[in-house]
């Protein structure tokens, strides 16, 4: 089991707090035995929260076969301009212009 994330631990306590609050506020409950029932339901509560938050996930690599690099790929025409700039000779340049 992965262990878990800051905004797991804060997600969870902040649902703790608010929720205990809120239950025990809207009940208007004073025995022990109703506190502690709303103790142990928001201490559930906060953990399911805190399960519930999406951990980050890393990008999965997938082994490419080298001979499918290149498969079922056109090769690619460059216009006059980016073969220029990609470094070709002044000749080259001069006839990709006047065609």
């Amino acid at each position: 089991m992965p262990r878990p994330t800051a905004a797991q631990f804060a997600y969870g306590s902040c649902t703790v707090i608010f929720s205990t609050l809120a239950m025990l506020l809207l009940s208007r409950t004073s025995s022990g035995p109703g506190v502690a029932l709303i103790a142990v339901a928001a201490l559930a509560l906060g953990l399911l929260v805190a399960m519930t938050v999406p951990l980050p996930r890393t990008r999965a690599m997938t082994a490419v076969p080298s001979h499918r690099l290149g498969a079922g790929r056109e090769p690619v025409q460059l216009p006059a301009a980016a073969r220029v700039s990609a470094g070709a000779g002044a000749g080259e340049a001069t006839r990709g212009r006047a065609a």
